[in-house]
């Protein structure tokens, strides 16, 4: 399996499993005629997945940018990381209806977010993290704005040793130079 850097995970090292809330969206600036989730849109796909505790509090999340809303397209995250155990529930798009034959996805209406409150939640922070951050996206670089997003706030909910990890694993890591950190 290829190795992702959502949050420095390896693909399926710890899949998400419990309950775990699945939703795409997208980014970028505002189009004449082309609302939300357009298909010919410039603005850039992205697919997400959240997973609950049981007391339905956020317990970890990812995202990933996509080329289109296809089945195949919103698959990508699913393998990646959701466990084939975990109980998925998404609004009632019918691209996850090929997607629920390998995994156990219960569909509900959106209700204009309101059965998905923590995942659109985290879905706006992402945006706002963006926008008040970089206020544009590039193709080249839109998959590391979704790690950093996904990396802060999977790494908030545990703010009493954030810090004291950051230092240990830069304390372990090997050393790099500033070539290897700017893009080509």
């Amino acid at each position: 399996m290829a190795k992702i850097r959502e949050g420095t995970k390896s693909s399926k090292a710890n899949p998400m499993d419990g309950n775990v809330h699945v939703d795409e969206f997208v980014v970028g600036g505002k189009e004449d005629g082309k609302p939300g989730r357009s298909y010919d849109s410039k603005k850039k796909k992205v697919v997400c997945a959240l997973q609950l505790t049981d007391d339905g509090k956020v317990k970890c999340f990812y995202s990933l940018k996509i080329k289109d809303f296809s089945s195949e397209s919103r698959a990508v995250i699913f393998e990646k990381q959701i466990s084939a155990e975990a109980n998925i529930t998404t609004d009632e798009w019918r691209g996850y209806g090929s997607i629920s034959k390998n995994y156990q996805i219960k569909q509900i209406p959106s209700n204009k977010g309101r059965n998905f409150k923590a995942l659109h939640t985290l879905i706006h922070q992402v945006k706002s993290l963006i926008r008040t951050t970089h206020s544009w996206i590039s193709e080249k670089h839109i998959k590391r704005y979704l790690n950093k997003c996904s990396y802060r706030l999977n790494r908030s909910q545990s703010k009493a040793t954030v810090f004291n990890n950051l230092i240990k694993r830069m304390v372990q890591a090997d050393k790099i130079y500033h070539a290897k950190i700017i893009c080509p």
